[in-house]
């Protein structure tokens, strides 16, 4: 039982030995050679530069590849960064009352209401109001029963009279309703409170009959003929952001038009997470299209130089590891060719190294002339590998003619 259960398990392992001794003695070193050499070849290769490209008129047009000089000359830098438009914190009031009683009637009852600088806003019962009343009225009296005394009796009669017109006047009582009230003769139950400024309501926290205190913000309003944009900088763009400085702002809202501004505050802080320092823009909003709450595209104005060398920024292709333009040669062929960029704006980037002025470079589809320049040098590495020969083999001297094909044996399936 034991020498069948050896020879069991010896069998496979002989035949496994033997398989791998016959593979390695007809094996032919050459593959692994010539696969460790192509694999080389890639390798270099795939560093190399892709080659110059031919494009017809019509196959240029095709792709639309379009054509721009390198130029010298002025070119403007701006930071550009993103703001939300927010209320004139200046111009944002509170509206309170400056004596206890109850609203017996609102005016104003609605938030998003347009209200005129003394507009009426509500009508109010105050006790205090009313005593207020009838000491004028009681003034009034004694000034007029000491008329013909002596001027110290009559003097002091005009002081208590004008001390209860004053204290009306502190409380906010409008002065028509006060000579209302000196013509008549007559105490009135409620007063009316106006608005001491003009806006529009951002808030109301009052119903009518309800009982207010003295000091209650009932209403706050804001002025919107001139709002602010608060946006974020760069700590490295700081150097090119001052105080008064002209900002064109850009708005979703208003498609092709742009409103100049200018910097009226940059904030003495940094906020270590982002990195940025807020800027602060006061912008005028008299058509009142503006509206807190929207954003906008802030373009700083940040200066410039006189003699740059640029390119269209559309004419750079990044790699990630370096920038390419193609440029046109006398023959027509687009070649690639490694720059040296600069700084650059919106439109146009600056060219250290690798052109000349008055060259021309491709300005559009760049990336797929790229793709054509690297699909180029593809194909010509790919002529060395195994079985990837570009030239059509030889015939067979042996092979049948092409027209006694069809008596040729079929293929055994």
């Amino acid at each position: 039982m034991k020498i069948r259960m050896l020879r069991f398990v010896a069998y496979p392992v002989v035949l496994v030995a033997a398989i791998g001794g016959v593979y390695l003695a007809t094996r032919d070193g050459s593959a692994a050679t010539s696969v460790t050499t192509h694999d080389h070849q890639a390798t270099v290769s795939s560093g190399e530069a892709g080659r110059p490209v031919t494009l017809t008129a019509a196959d240029a047009r095709r792709i639309g590849v379009t054509f721009a000089p390198v130029t010298l000359g002025p070119m403007t830098r701006e930071v550009r960064t993103v703001g939300q438009i927010t209320f004139d914190e200046t111009r944002v009031h509170a509206i309170a009352p400056k004596v206890d009683g109850w609203v017996e009637r609102l005016y104003v009852n609605s938030t998003g209401q347009p209200v005129a600088r003394g507009q009426p806003l509500l009508a109010i019962y105050s006790p205090m109001l009313v005593t207020a009343q009838e000491e004028l009225l009681l003034a009034h009296r004694l000034q007029s029963e000491v008329a013909g005394a002596e001027s110290a009796t009559t003097q002091r009669a005009a002081q208590l009279v004008a001390s209860a017109r004053r204290r009306l006047d502190y409380w906010d009582i409008p002065e028509s309703e006060i000579a209302e009230i000196e013509r008549s003769g007559v105490v009135h139950k409620t007063l009316t409170l106006r608005a001491p400024v003009g806006g529009y309501v951002l808030e109301k926290n009052v119903l009518a009959g309800q009982k207010i205190m003295a000091g209650d913000a009932l209403y706050r309003v804001a002025d919107l003929s001139a709002v602010w944009i608060e946006g974020e900088v760069f700590e490295q763009d700081l150097a090119n952001v001052r105080q008064g400085q002209t900002v064109r702002v850009e708005l979703q809202a208003l498609p092709g038009q742009s409103r100049t501004g200018r910097i009226a505050y940059v904030y003495p802080t940094l906020n270590p997470e982002t990195r940025t320092v807020r800027v602060r823009v006061v912008l005028p909003n008299h058509d009142l299209r503006l509206k807190p709450g929207m954003f906008a595209t802030l373009r700083i104005a940040a200066g410039g130089r006189d003699a740059v060398l640029t390119v269209p920024r559309s004419a750079v292709l990044s790699t990630g590891e370096r920038s390419i333009v193609f440029v046109r040669g006398q023959n027509g062929q687009l070649a690639p060719r490694e720059v040296s960029v600069g700084e650059s704006n919106d439109e146009r980037v600056e060219i250290l190294r690798g052109v000349r002025a008055r060259e021309t470079v491709v300005a559009s589809a760049t990336f797929l002339v790229d793709a054509e320049s690297n699909l180029g040098t593809a194909l010509g590495g790919m002529g060395d590998m195994p079985g990837m020969e570009l030239t059509t083999p030889p015939k067979p001297l042996d092979a049948p003619a092409a027209n006694h094909s069809a008596h040729a044996a079929p293929a055994r399936p």
